[in-house]
C-alpha cells in the first residue's frame, strides 16, 4: 500500500514539474520581440500560459457572453476605410473577460433605458493593425504598429448606440471610421441631440471603467494596457477554445 502511495506520488510530481517546466519555456519564447521589439502572442498556447497567472486575461465570445448587444463587425465587410475585407466573415467578436465583464454592466444600464450597445470591431489580429498602418500612417486615425493598439490587446471596442424599439441608431454627427474633426470627442458644431447622444454613450462607458480616445467618438478602452500582451491570434482559433466556455 506504502509502495502505491509512494509511486503515485512521483507521477504526480513528475507531471508536476513537466508542467512547470513547459509553462517556463512557453513563456520564455513569449518574450521573443518582434521587428519592434514588441512582444506578439500569436499562438494559442502561449495564451493560454498567461491566463494560468491571470484569469482576466481570458479572450471570450462577447456575443455569447452578452447576447442582447447588437454585432455589425465593418471589418468583416467592405463597408470600411479600407475598402476591403479585413476579417472573416464573423458573427462575434471577441475582449478580454475584464473588459466583457465591464460592458455587461454598460448594456444592461442601456437596456432599462431601451438601449444597447453595437460593435463595430473589438479585438483586432495584430497583423491587421500592421495592414492599416501601411494605408493611413497617421497615428490620429491608425494604430502605430511600434506601439499596438488596445484593439490588439482586446480591451478596445468601437461602439454605438441602438434604439431597442427602432433598431436604428442614433445620431452620432458622423459613422464609424469618419476620419474627419467631427469625429472628435470634444467637437461641438453639432445639434444639440447628438451632443447628447456621444455624452450618454461616453458617460455610461466611464461610469464601468472605459476610457474614451478624443479622436474618435466610438472609441472606447481600458486603462492599463500594458497589463495585456498584444495578440496575432486567428478568430478561428479563438472560437475553438471558446466552445466550451459557459457563461
Amino acid at each position: 500500500m506504502i509502495y502505491k502511495v509512494n509511486n503515485s506520488l512521483k507521477l504526480l510530481l513528475l507531471f508536476t514539474l513537466i508542467f512547470h517546466f513547459a509553462v517556463i519555456k512557453i513563456s520564455a519564447q513569449s518574450k521573443v520581440g518582434n521587428k519592434y521589439g514588441l512582444m506578439v502572442i500569436d499562438d494559442v498556447k502561449l495564451l493560454q500560459s498567461e491566463i494560468v497567472t491571470d484569469s482576466n486575461k481570458k479572450m471570450i465570445d462577447v456575443k455569447k457572453a452578452i447576447p442582447s448587444l447588437i454585432i455589425d463587425l465593418r471589418y468583416s465587410t467592405n463597408n470600411n476605410f479600407m475598402h476591403r475585407r479585413l476579417y472573416p466573415s464573423l458573427q462575434t467578436t471577441y475582449l478580454r473577460l475584464a473588459a466583457v465583464n465591464a460592458l455587461k454592466k454598460v448594456v444592461i444600464a442601456l437596456n432599462n433605458e431601451n438601449l444597447t450597445i453595437k460593435i463595430f470591431d473589438a479585438y483586432r489580429p495584430y497583423a491587421v493593425t500592421e495592414e492599416m498602418w501601411e494605408a493611413v500612417k497617421d497615428n490620429r486615425y491608425a494604430a502605430d504598429p511600434a506601439k499596438g493598439s488596445g484593439h490588439n490587446r482586446g480591451i478596445a471596442v468601437d461602439v454605438t448606440l441602438v434604439n431597442l424599439r427602432t433598431k436604428k441608431e442614433l445620431n452620432m454627427g458622423t459613422g464609424f471610421d469618419d476620419f474627419s474633426d467631427t469625429a472628435h470627442g470634444d467637437f461641438t458644431g453639432l445639434p444639440q441631440a447628438v451632443l447628447d447622444n456621444r455624452l450618454l454613450l461616453k458617460n455610461v462607458m466611464a461610469k464601468y471603467g472605459f476610457v474614451s480616445l478624443s479622436m474618435e467618438w466610438w472609441h472606447f478602452s481600458l486603462p492599463g494596457a500594458k497589463d495585456y500582451e498584444l495578440l496575432d491570434i486567428p478568430f478561428a482559433a479563438l472560437k475553438k477554445i471558446n466552445r466550451k466556455t459557459k457563461y
